[in-house]
């Protein structure tokens, strides 16, 4: 039976005697491939970052500056490494990073609100009340299972509060949290002896025998015992050091910044090393409809080095042509500036930096109008769209049709992806 819901949940110490872990560690495949893990370059297979900027951050701000106007705020734009290409001056790291990444700045969307804005952007279809639609990394883990992987194939990092889920693909399909990426996560490891353990689990085992007994349908019977067994090998893989970036020299761990973001990029790069397909980094705060510009600052300084950092060590380790990136919140900014020197919702010409993964580089897609009077942007780009570029660019058919639980046939996407970046 899936799972229609579209709600949060998190890990409990007590759950399952810290043993099971949880249900959303069925995401895990028994056996790990060391080989097809060590491949680099486009022979590898792909993987996506998914940098969530939860509260829709200014593009004035950031990849669309309009400097010398009057919606263009007290900021100023610089150069990059890409020829013609300018963001805010906020970004000089990033500026020296984005050879081979491209930039939209024409991004629509139909949703102004947080939550519905949240779940379009992220699923490529708009909410509606009978159908919870799967986000991009569980359509990719969906089509694409890695059989190598013992650690979560589907993996959330920081707070955000509408996650990724599976939707009409079930909730094994949730991307698996990690709050705090970089720290100790919390019932990854058994917390007793293994004679108190394998105890532990005799007496769960008489349990599961008579729950089998009032179940007459096989999966009923045993999915429980096969979330523990996947649970169980997850804790003893060698594949958690993948969150462990204590190993990483401290000189990289600074590159990264010290701020959950950070770590998470970093986290986030060891997990494409281990062959993880679908990853997302979450940075919330940038509703900013007061003090946009201190706002945007402060993100700037978490953004900036991290995503830099975490360009630069794919490039550096052959790892940008088998994975994409791609950064995008809900919406962006007003042009015009509010009274509390904020900007509001705008989810009419925004902008996303994409790239890698055999992503044509270096292409600049839509203008929005300097003056802020013209609402739209040249060459719109809507989410679907933008995500069937990414699924045909993983091999995946964006066109093939699912079943939903109510018997509805419904497309993985049903947008065209776009040339330029093909």
């Amino acid at each position: 039976m899936f799972d229609s819901t579209f709600l949060s949940t998190k890990f409990n110490r007590r759950d399952l005697c810290k043993v099971a872990v949880g249900s959303t560690l069925s995401f895990m495949l028994p056996g790990f491939d060391l080989k097809a893990a060590q491949k680099r370059g486009p022979e590898r297979q792909k993987s996506v970052i998914v940098l969530w900027m939860g509260g829709g951050p200014s593009q004035l701000e950031t990849w669309d500056p309009h400097p010398g106007t009057a919606i263009g705020g007290p900021g100023n734009a610089i150069k990059t490494v890409v020829p013609g290409l300018q963001i805010s001056d906020m970004y000089p790291l990033l500026a020296e990073q984005l050879d081979g990444m491209s930039v939209i700045r024409s991004m629509v969307s139909k949703e102004g609100d947080h939550e519905r804005g949240t779940k379009y952007l992220k699923t490529g279809y708009r909410p509606e009340p009978t159908t919870v639609y799967p986000a991009l990394g569980a359509i990719i883990t969906h089509e694409t299972p890695n059989q190598s992987l013992e650690i979560p194939q589907h993996i959330s990092m920081g707070n955000t509060q509408f996650p990724a889920r599976g939707g009409y693909l079930g909730g094994h399909l949730d991307a698996f949290r990690v709050q705090d990426p970089g720290k100790n996560i919390g019932n990854m490891r058994a917390g007793v002896e293994s004679p108190r353990q394998n105890r532990r689990l005799e007496n769960l085992n008489i349990v599961s025998q008579a729950f089998q007994k009032g179940r007459t349908i096989q999966t009923k019977k045993t999915l429980h015992q096969s979330t523990i067994d996947r649970a169980l090998t997850m804790m003893s893989s060698e594949q958690l050091n993948a969150f462990e970036i204590e190993k990483e020299p401290e000189s990289v761990r600074k590159a990264y910044g010290d701020s959950s973001f950070g770590r998470g990029c970093l986290v986030a790069r060891r997990l494409v090393e281990q062959g993880v397909h679908s990853i997302e980094v979450n940075l919330s705060g940038w509703d900013s409809h007061a003090n946009n510009f201190t706002g945007h600052q402060t993100q700037a300084k978490m953004l900036d080095p991290a995503f830099s950092s975490l360009l630069k060590d794919l490039k550096s380790r052959d790892l940008l042509d088998s994975t994409i990136v791609l950064c995008i919140g809900e919406f962006g900014r007003t042009p015009k500036i509010n009274p509390l020197e904020g900007r509001d919702h705008w989810p009419t010409g925004f902008s996303c930096i994409v790239g890698g993964g055999g992503l044509k580089g270096n292409v600049i897609i839509g203008e929005t109008d300097p003056t802020g009077k013209e609402k739209k942007p040249t060459e719109p780009v809507q989410i679907q769209d933008l995500y069937a570029t990414i699924l045909q660019n993983l091999n995946i058919d964006y066109k093939k049709e699912l079943i939903s639980p109510i018997g509805r046939p419904l497309a993985l996407s049903d947008g065209t992806p776009i040339e330029k970046l093909i």
